[in-house]
């Protein structure tokens, strides 16, 4: 007997881990399907491929190196251990033996896989003939200054990076790369499907823009995508790159047998995985054991170091956190056999080369069966025997195919989803695009109608600046990419080390001190800071607890302190939904099911302090916070009245019930597209104002929506029916975190009702469309789409009529220096103030004993203009008469420039560019004259620049904007709405 099938039976016959073993299927093995491509492949690759032992191709293998010689795009989509790698490394490899001077551009979603994938390319260059060596490198954060200097002089045939590096590196660096950029040959894409949900929507506009740039060299390079198995590889390649992608779906790499258990421990996920490991130890298995979280990775690893006896040097952890170093030398060791077992988060999940497994044990269900396969892959390499154990948990899914197990051998892998148009996402990809070359307008980069609207609305925003010919739009910014976080929808916010508090110390650090005080420990983005990084919540890194001292959102920090703590913290919240727009409807059972876009309004009341054993609450602390508001996509279902009233009538709690449905849908909604259940929020309430009836809401957690319920809604009927079944079939009596408890409800789980839930969900599966006919939200009830989402409407200065309005401008007796500063302005003097009267188009003038003349004009007006006359011009008057100048209705135009660019512009540089007309003099020049009696010449000096000023306002409100020469010297629009 193996000792695969020696563990497999020893765990069967266990009294302690059999009765937990709730399913048993052997997969069988199959053998290999061969091909030759449809050319014969060079002799030096012929030489290469039988020096390392390949004497015939599989046939995916043959088919993608087909398609790629052909210059198609292509996803090959197959099994862990597939032999992928040859599918893009031959046709490039080819193409530098005919091209020296080709380049490939192959990116990585880890470090670890870019250099596991150089040592790859090494060994296959080393057996090319010494004249056709070929030069592959890798260019990541850990690569010196030095070598980044040769590698962008010199570019090797393959540069190995990560989408940061491209992103933040070769995109906006791009001169300095010209070399590679300009014979670009091929681009690959290893494990495409771990670009999803926020980061695939980030990624396809990286990509977008790694196309703009190959086209602006003059290159266009072959895409080949290499995925795990996934629902949807074609429409997942192409949401990312915007291509026409071929598809290679069909693996010929033979398998060997596998074993597959299910176990549904009684004790914990962790003490049954404990049990398994010791069970393969003795057996001498190579085992890979993937934990959920850091913590569960760290209490393996824990008793591995402490009782495993004999083994306890041939065990290590694996996890993020851990430095390149130490992760090398473990992969290292488990590659050569000097480690039995090792104990992981998803970091192994990807294809990292650690040798051949045996048993694959994962302590917890993945989340996905597209995850639960990719791991489970990582043991058999090498075609023999191996097994895979899934030992459950206690959430949704792992409950539901422990009573379910033959739903996840018929289960197709789910479809990843990305938003390539998330307007939040392509604005900020827009304006680095816009930072790397110009944007023209018409260009291939906006010719995808959502993308060309949204440069559209930062056009009219002024977040993007138009060239004074209207044709071309221009970054604010010379590097924004520091500010857009692949990971996140929003900015990124350092959390800073503060260090331990000192004596008196408040904890109350402004963002200067904390970033001179400590150190940068992690990134969060602004949209979960306030949820998972507000004052008093506890943060973990690196296995070290935090509570954060403060969370400064205008500064745009999160300062923490280390501390030990026997808590956790979770938030509590309230939330709000508006529905903007309708984009779909349908029926699901016995309810209408919609999709669109909603406007989510969170607004955080406090947080409990949970103990870390027993999760039992010790304190609410209230939180007095700003909402937080963001547009996104969602479903939402109508419930019936007559499903409610019949709840009502039997005395179940209703409430309770949709709330207790909405915590199951969410917990459920993996099974059909893959997600994390933290990127899934929802809402449930017994009458929505929009809606007209009670109402169950699901939505992309998410700010501009990711696509997830989206893939969802297709799948309304099947969620509904699959909820109801989750829930029924739970063991337990009243609701429990494998059925309708959430761990993240805002509410504490309260109310919830699991007999309500199923009572309603059970009404909606045997109720007809016809019986309970619902209305859809009427034009009457439905707000207006909002205009972020929107095309611009014209101007309409036409029908807008000018107010009688006066333009003013004043010049003093005094400098700032002679009265002690700027913020003494009401001391510098009235030298003359002039002001232009539209009601009579005359410029009036008046010295500091008239000014009680001015005030009372001004106060006929209907709009006072100004350039800096809030700050300025009213303080000097306010000491020459005690006259209310501020309470006046006034446009300060210096005010409406900096809120649209962020910085100032003088006004003479506006009316340089704008007008084309210079200022006569300046303040300096109008002193002196004062000292000089010419006050002649100062009321000249100041009726021009009223003139300016005027002419400005009326040329910003008649064509919505002014120009201005920004630092590359380029003339620009700054919007204006006058």
């Amino acid at each position: 007997m193996s000792g695969v099938r020696d563990f497999v039976a020893a765990v069967m016959d266990s009294p302690v881990l059999g009765p937990d073993v709730v399913h048993h299927r052997l997969l069988p093995a199959s053998e290999p399907s061969l091909a030759e491509t449809a050319r014969p492949l060079p002799q030096a690759l012929r030489l290469l491929l039988s020096a390392r032992g390949v004497a015939s191709l599989y046939s995916h293998q043959a088919e993608a190196v087909d398609l790629a010689r052909m210059g198609r795009h292509v996803v090959v989509a197959t099994p862990t251990a597939s032999g992928k790698s040859l599918t893009y490394t031959l046709p490039m490899f080819e193409e530098f033996l005919a091209r020296p001077d080709s380049r490939a551009l192959c990116l990585f979603p880890l470090k670890a896989l870019a250099q596991d994938q150089l040592r790859t390319f090494g060994e296959l260059a080393a057996l090319l003939p010494s004249h056709e060596r070929l030069r592959a490198a890798s260019y990541d954060g850990d690569t010196p200054d030095h070598v980044r200097r040769k590698l962008r002089q010199d570019p090797p045939h393959v540069l190995l990076t990560n989408p940061e590096m491209l992103h933040l590196s070769l995109l906006p660096h791009h001169a300095t790369w010209a070399a590679l950029w300009a014979s670009l040959s091929f681009v690959v894409v290893d494990e495409a499907h771990t670009y999803r949900g926020v980061m695939g929507s980030h990624m396809a506009l990286v990509f977008r823009r790694l196309r703009r740039m190959c086209d602006y060299y003059g290159s266009s390079p072959t895409f080949v995508f290499c995925s795990a198995t996934v629902g949807n590889p074609v429409e997942l390649s192409e949401g990312l790159s915007g291509l026409c992608v071929s598809p290679v779906l069909a693996s010929g790499a033979p398998t060997g047998s596998r074993h597959v258990l299910f176990v549904n421990p009684e004790a914990s996920p962790a003490t049954a995985a404990i049990r398994l490991l010791k069970e393969c130890l003795e057996r001498g298995l190579r085992t890979i054991v993937y934990a959920k979280s850091r913590r569960m990775t760290e209490l393996i690893a824990l008793w591995a170091a402490e009782k495993s006896g004999e083994f306890k040097g041939r065990i290590s952890a694996y996890r993020a956190g851990f430095l390149p170093e130490e992760r090398r030398e473990i992969e290292g060791r488990m590659a050569s056999g000097e480690l039995l077992a090792v104990i992981s988060t998803s970091a192994l999940e990807l294809g990292i080369d650690i040798g051949g497994l045996d048993v694959c044990i994962l302590a917890g269900y993945p989340g996905t069966v597209m995850q639960t396969l990719q791991r489970g892959g990582r043991v058999g390499r090498k075609q023999q025997d191996s097994a895979v154990v899934l030992v459950a948990g206690e959430d949704n899914l792992d409950q539901y195919f422990m009573r379910h197990p033959e739903d996840f051998f018929a289960r197709p892998p789910e479809a990843a989803v990305l938003n390539p148009y998330n307007p939040v996402i392509v604005a900020r990809h827009l304006d680095c695009a816009a930072a790397e070359l110009t944007l023209a307008r018409g260009e291939p980069f906006l010719a995808e109608e959502p993308i060309a609207m949204e440069a559209e609305r930062m056009a009219a925003a002024g977040e993007l600046l138009v060239s004074a010919d209207g044709r071309e739009l221009h970054s604010k910014r010379k590097r924004p990419h520091r500010e857009v976080d692949l990971r996140g929808a929003g900015a990124s916010m350092p959390i800073i080390d503060l260090g331990p508090a000192g004596p008196g110390d408040d904890g109350q650090a402004t963002p200067e001190e904390g970033a001179a005080k400590g150190r940068v420990i992690g990134q969060i983005d602004a949209h979960r800071a306030m949820r998972e990084a507000h004052e008093g919540a506890v943060y973990l890194h690196r296995g070290r607890s935090y509570v954060v001292a403060k969370l400064d959102l205008r500064g745009k920090s999160v300062f923490a302190r280390p501390a030990r703590v026997g808590y956790y913290t979770r938030t509590r919240a309230e939330k709000d939904t508006e529905i903007l727009a309708i984009h779909d409807q349908a029926t699901a059972l016995g309810c209408r099911v919609f999709l669109g876009r909603l406007r989510v309004t969170e607004r955080i009341t406090g947080y409990e302090k949970r103990r870390a054993g027993d999760n039992g609450l010790l304190t609410l602390v209230p939180l007095d916070m700003p909402p937080l508001v963001f547009e996104t996509e969602g479903l939402w279902f109508e419930i019936p009245r007559a499903v409610q009233q019949a709840t009502e009538d039997t005395r179940h709690h209703f409430m309770g019930g949709i709330h207790a449905m909405e915590h199951a849908a969410i917990g459920i909604l993996p099974l059909l597209v893959m997600a994390d259940r933290n990127d899934i929020g929802g809402i449930s309430t017994p009458f929505h104002p929009q809606v007209g009836r009670a109402a169950v809401f699901i939505y992309d957690g998410h700010p501009g929506g990711v696509g997830l319920t989206r893939q969802a809604f297709s799948q309304a009927a099947e969620l509904l029916r699959t909820t109801l079944t989750t829930v029924r079939d739970c063991a337990c009596e009243l609701g429990c975190p494998s059925c309708v408890h959430s761990p993240k409800c805002g509410s504490g789980n309260r109310p919830i009702s699991k007999d309500a839930a199923c009572f309603v969900l059970e009404a909606l599966a045997t109720a007809t469309p016809e019986t309970f006919q619902p209305l859809a939200p009427t034009e009457e009830n439905m707000p207006p789409p909002s205009s972020n989402c929107e095309p611009r409407e014209p101007r309409e200065t036409a029908t807008r009529p000018l107010p009688a309005y006066g333009v003013l401008d004043v010049e003093t007796r005094r400098s700032a220096q002679e009265v002690g500063g700027w913020h003494r302005a009401a001391r510098m003097g009235v030298a003359v103030a002039v002001l232009y009267d539209s009601r009579d188009q005359t410029f009036h003038a008046y010295t500091e004993e008239r000014i009680p003349e001015l005030a009372e004009r001004l106060a006929g007006l209907g709009l006072v203009i100004g350039f800096n006359i809030k700050r300025f011009d009213y303080l000097v008057l306010s000491g020459a008469h005690d006259f209310d100048f501020a309470a006046l209705p006034t446009l300060d135009m210096l005010d409406t420039v900096k809120a649209r660019l962020g910085y100032r512009l003088s006004l003479g540089h506006l009316a340089e560019e704008t007008l084309g007309v210079p200022k006569s003099a300046d303040g300096l020049q109008s002193l002196q004259w004062w000292k000089e009696g010419r006050l002649d010449l100062i009321t000249e000096y100041c009726t021009r620049d009223v003139q300016i000023t005027r002419d400005l306002y009326l040329h910003g409100r008649e064509r919505g904007h002014l120009l201005f020469r920004n630092k590359h010297g380029q003339v620009v629009q700054v919007p204006v709405d006058w």
